[in-house]
């Protein structure tokens, strides 16, 4: 598919621990709006939404998985073909931020992208609306995006309950994914400088090789 496409479909996986707001995420963005009562993702579950990023109609397909152990392993053909990942931990649990490079180190391996070191990641940390519960610092958050990886990471603080930079934080992860892809086409584009044989080297033959 050429690099020059104007639709493009992109593929997103939100991870993180359970109960972080991976769901209620998802949904303030594509649907613009926050319930108490979002059951547990069992497995993994997708939304859709349009939007324009350098004059280019994008599809993001978000896909919402289970932050529960026992879903972690989804399978190669789930991870496969992702465009980037969102890593989503909670302000207020320490737990959720340290199982940040579980949850990439799972991607990565699964899903086996072409460059891991500069693949587009992007860090959420969640619920900021619960200031007081806050267990995880934002500069020691930035500071665990710039350092651990080869690539700095982006990083946002949301509140999906009141819609505080969800909007912001996913159009970052469009046009980083959005570059990817285009990135890939680029890689994977057939070299038409092809160099045909001098006339008598085919001399005496016919037909198809």
């Amino acid at each position: 598919m050429s690099a020059h496409r104007q639709k493009v479909l992109l593929k997103i996986i939100i991870l993180g621990d359970s109960g972080v707001g991976k769901t209620s995420l998802m949904y303030q963005y594509v649907n613009r709006n926050f319930s108490e009562h979002y059951k547990a993702t069992i497995g993994a579950d997708f939304l859709t939404k349009e939007v324009m990023i350098e004059d280019k109609l994008v599809t993001m397909q978000i896909w919402d998985t289970a932050g529960q152990e026992r879903f972690m392993s989804l399978g190669v053909a789930f991870y496969r073909g992702a465009d980037a990942c969102v890593l989503v931990y909670d302000v207020t649990s320490e737990k959720s931020f340290k199982q940040l490079d579980s949850w990439k180190e799972e991607f990565t391996i699964q899903a086996c992208p072409n460059d891991p070191d500069d693949f587009p990641f992007v860090v959420i940390g969640n619920k900021v609306d619960k200031a007081s519960e806050r267990k995880v610092d934002i500069d020691r958050a930035r500071n665990f995006c710039k350092s651990k990886y080869v690539q700095p990471i982006d990083h946002f603080e949301t509140s999906a309950r009141l819609g505080l930079h969800v909007e912001e934080a996913f159009q970052s992860v469009a046009r980083l994914a959005l570059k990817s892809a285009q990135q890939q086409d680029d890689d994977f584009m057939p070299d038409l400088n092809v160099t045909l044989p001098p006339p008598s080297a085919n001399k005496g033959r016919s037909g198809c090789c």
